[in-house]
């Protein structure tokens, strides 16, 4: 069993950043990967951001691309997320997760940001 515990996240202007970040309870060097999901009321849980244990390769969606940032520090067994320039569609609950043998995921970070 894992447990993910996300920090970070908040409110914000539009305009703004915030940043959240995942801590896994064992060593994330042997997994496939982590990432960040997120969820707008009503709508499907979409895929934010992706990145592979060790190789560190990145997969981003495309409302995200150039805003947001992914990363990883496999020694702290953490994973982070970077949003810069933030918009109003970008209010979610933003879920933490990895993927190895079996898939995990966080309770749930809410951002906010207002017009």
């Amino acid at each position: 069993q894992v447990q993910l515990v996300e920090s970070g996240g908040g409110s914000v202007q539009a305009g703004g950043s915030l940043s959240l970040s995942c801590v896994a309870s064992r060593d994330i060097r042997n997994i496939n990967a982590m990432g960040w999901y997120r969820q707008s009321p009503g709508k499907e849980r979409e895929m934010v951001a992706t990145i592979t244990s060790g190789s560190h390769i990145k997969s981003v969606a495309g409302f995200a691309r150039g805003r947001f940032t992914i990363s990883m520090d496999d020694a702290k067994n953490t994973v982070y997320l970077q949003m810069n320039s933030l918009k109003p569609e970008d209010t979610a609950v933003y879920y933490c997760h990895l993927r190895g043998s079996k898939t995990y995921w966080g309770q749930g970070s809410q951002v906010t940001v207002s017009a």
